[in-house]
């Protein structure tokens, strides 16, 4: 067990960790790459474990690497607020308000539920992440993110406090062209219909699988995709059909020309958010707490 950090290491290690190569981080030190690449071995041999997978620019942080980066942004963060308040800066300036998304809800909803903490003249930085549920509310433990919005109960984790922020029905939406041929004889009409599948593991992949197979449909899957917003552009230029809460039918609308096919009868989505009970700046803390206490309007 290492007795103590060496300022210096970290600060090399954090700028190879957030530029992703030796080379990149050596230019931003001034320093040279045989010098970087020594001190992070000298580090990693103080810390007794590697913090780096392969070489060059395919270095990828390992488990301690991902841990160490946590520790890292925290203090160089401080250090930035110390440097600010020491140099004419205005004091007393908030903590950045740090906020995990999983990459399963909509950013569409997302940026509804972030409204509350976006709109103050005065607002503290806000920092979102995203990534799955596990990884998130592994961060909300290690006190990473202060708060983190789900779109399926924490179950086994609740070391924080939870509120229901709302919920959505489902339905499958369409380009307008899609959306016209489909919509006659729905649901049957779906049979060998092109169809855009979220990912698996996510909410929306198992109420729209056990819905079509209630149902003994079997589309054509043309894709299956992570990302939410990369799903709705598939589906905007008539590649398939995707399924969305209609919660945000008006945007997806508006910004995708996306037309609402039919509900898929009995799924629903509950979005909620976990925040844990301990002390953090007051103005963060109201913040917080209107993001949590505002109802998804259906």
């Amino acid at each position: 067990m290492f007795s103590s950090v060496n300022y210096n290491h970290l600060r090399y290690f954090w700028t190879v960790a957030r530029v992703g190569s030796v080379s990149a981080a050596s230019r931003i030190l001034n320093l040279t790459q045989p010098t970087v690449s020594s001190q992070l071995r000298q580090f990693e041999r103080t810390i007794g474990a590697p913090l780096f997978d392969g070489e060059g620019r395919e270095r990828q942080l390992t488990e301690a690497g991902h841990l160490m980066f946590r520790f890292a942004e925290e203090v160089f963060s401080l250090e930035r607020e110390v440097h600010d308040a020491f140099s004419g800066l205005p004091t007393g300036r908030l903590r950045a308000l740090r906020i995990g998304v999983t990459d399963s809800i909509p950013k569409l909803l997302v940026h509804r539920f972030l409204l509350p903490a976006l709109q103050p003249s005065e607002a503290p930085q806000l920092v979102v992440r995203e990534g799955s549920t596990e990884t998130l509310l592994a961060l909300l433990d290690d006190h990473a993110l202060d708060l983190v919005l789900l779109d399926a109960p924490a179950t086994g984790r609740m070391t924080g406090r939870a509120h229901v922020l709302g919920a959505s029905d489902v339905a499958l939406f369409g380009s307008a062209e899609l959306a016209r041929t489909y919509r006659r004889g729905f649901p049957a009409s779906l049979q060998d219909a092109p169809l855009l599948m979220p990912a698996q593991g996510t909410v929306l992949h198992h109420a729209l699988s056990a819905w079509l197979a209630v149902e003994g449909l079997h589309p054509r899957i043309v894709a299956e995709v992570d990302d939410s917003a990369l799903i709705k552009e598939l589906g905007r230029t008539g590649l398939g059909l995707l399924a969305l809460p209609t919660a945000i039918a008006a945007e997806a609308k508006a910004r995708y020309s996306l037309r609402e096919v039919g509900v898929v009868e009995g799924a629903r989505v509950m979005y909620y958010a976990v925040a844990l009970g301990r002390k953090i700046e007051n103005q963060s803390s109201q913040l917080i707490d209107a993001m949590m206490q505002q109802q998804l309007s259906l």
